[in-house]
């Protein structure tokens, strides 16, 4: 969490926020989150976040942080949502003697697309990507791109029951997966930029 009302917006900062009409302040939290600012307009910022995620306002949220006796909190990403993800893992194996996995997973805007859907920020004790290359398809082709968002369809599956507004759920507990596949961590799932045609 932040107090944006103890930010001090750089010149850049302040500059950015006259084109996009929001508080400097809270645009100098972005741009400390943000490898680079991709696009702007008025009301928005479409930034690439330190761990390679593109999403608005490099992810900084007001949405359900709860007021902070005159703060003006906002929330940030985790700093490393793997280990994050990792450590609950341990603790709730220990706690519970079974072979578990955790995604840690947030609503997230899609380019091209109208909604939000959960994916996955996180991971741990599962495969995030499943790459299926090699593998044939229902009529024995054999497949050469395909790639499986394991973890983002676990976050997506979560999402529908944790909701995106005022539901308060702040865990879902799926049973039944199985996959074959050796782990692999969410930041698996950041496509590299040498593979990615629009950046």
């Amino acid at each position: 969490m932040v107090d944006v009302a103890t930010v001090e917006p750089s010149p850049p900062a302040i500059a950015l926020a006259a084109e996009v009409e929001k508080d400097p302040r809270l645009v100098e939290v972005i741009l400390s989150e943000s490898r680079r600012i991709v696009r702007h307009r008025p009301n928005l910022m479409i930034a690439e976040h330190r761990r390679g995620w593109v999403m608005a306002n490099a992810g900084i949220d007001h949405s359900n942080v709860a007021p902070g006796d005159g703060r003006e909190l906002v929330l940030l990403l985790p700093l490393d949502p793997d280990a994050s993800a990792e450590t609950l893992r341990q603790e709730l194996a220990a706690r519970t003697g079974k072979r578990i996995a955790v995604v840690i997973s947030d609503s997230f805007g899609r380019p091209f697309r109208r909604g939000t859907v959960g994916i996955a920020l996180g991971a741990a004790g599962l495969p995030a990507v499943i790459d299926w290359r090699g593998h044939p398809d229902l009529f024995g082709r054999t497949l050469e791109v395909t790639e499986t968002g394991f973890a983002d369809e676990i976050a997506a599956a979560a999402s529908l029951v944790m909701g995106q507004a005022d539901e308060a759920v702040p865990i879902a507990v799926v049973r039944g997966l199985s996959w074959t596949a050796p782990e692999a961590p969410a930041a698996d799932l950041v496509r590299p930029p040498e593979h990615d045609l629009f950046r």
